[in-house]
């Protein structure tokens, strides 16, 4: 009798110890918006992230491990502007969880913001092109600061027991980002009116934030091979103009953006391009750090 009260008491304990199940699962798309509801929502919440900042989001395979996330989860946050719609699509209708499929249970960040480059007309010899605008919006930090105000109230809308916690979480965070936005722009001054080349144009909005100039890109249309044509003139404007780098992200090929530096003698600037994109990038705030000095090393 004795042993099993002793028994019972260890099983208890063993219980006890136990995390408790987060009051939300959260199956978030990307990186960045991982990383703000770790900032918005900390333990109040269990988020999968279905793709790494060395992969190409553009380009994911609906795995029946993700499928499995996706159906157990409450509350999906994604970029949106059709940024997934070669795979979430495929998500939605396999695991069968309707609860995602449109608000609350939605999210979409670049819903939440104005957009860059949005096409007058959707023709697909202009390339890759996104009808809501161009959906890379974490690379502006004043857009995802507004990204985090709305993401809050959606968690207090579909968890309202721990709204306070949430007000709170969001007062820190916002607290702690406007200085951070501030400092960055103070650090990165020296950068404005600089012009840079990029593999993929995808950097509209950082460009947009720190006042750079973009006179050129590998990809003369978003998913369309340069011509024989196009690398000549690349090379002449990238040689002509002062380049400060050619900028490409850490989830592509380097080989491209090295070629036109060997032939222009321009550096090439690897960027992260989302939380995890290099060893310093480990959440928003040290992302845009490295962001920051990575280009300015460049300017020395």
């Amino acid at each position: 009798m004795k042993a099993a009260i002793t028994l019972a008491a260890v099983l208890l304990s063993a219980l006890l110890s136990l995390p408790a199940r987060a009051e939300l699962q959260v199956f978030a798309c990307e990186p960045e918006w991982g990383a703000l509801l770790e900032e918005l929502a900390g333990d109040k919440v269990h988020v999968d992230v279905a793709t790494s900042a060395l992969q190409d989001v553009h380009r994911v395979e609906a795995k029946p491990s993700l499928i499995a996330k996706f159906r157990r989860a409450d509350l999906l946050v994604c970029t949106g502007a059709e940024l997934e719609i070669g795979w979430l699509p495929q998500l939605l209708k396999q695991s069968g969880n309707s609860r995602l499929a449109a608000e609350p249970g939605a999210f979409m960040a670049a819903a939440q913001v104005s957009t860059l480059e949005k096409p007058t007309a959707v023709d697909r010899a202009n390339g890759d092109v996104h009808p809501d605008g161009n959906p890379h919006i974490q690379m502006d930090p004043r857009r995802i600061g507004l990204v985090a105000q709305r993401l809050s109230a959606r968690l207090t809308q579909l968890d309202p027991d721990h709204a306070a916690f949430y007000r709170q979480r969001l007062a820190d965070f916002t607290t702690r980002w406007v200085a951070a936005i501030k400092r960055w722009q103070d650090k990165a001054a020296s950068l404005r009116g600089r012009k840079v080349v990029v593999h993929h144009i995808s950097w509209v909005y950082l460009w947009d934030w720190l006042g750079i100039r973009q006179i050129g890109a590998l990809e003369p249309k978003p998913g369309v091979p340069p011509t024989s044509g196009h690398l000549a003139s690349l090379i002449r404007t990238t040689k002509d103009n002062d380049t400060l780098a050619i900028v490409h992200a850490a989830y592509i090929d380097s080989k491209p953006s090295e070629w036109l530096s060997r032939r222009t003698g321009v550096p090439v600037v690897t960027l992260p391009f989302t939380v995890g994109g290099d060893a310093q990038s480990h959440d928003l705030f040290s992302f845009f750090d490295s962001t920051i000095d990575k280009l300015l090393e460049a300017d020395k």
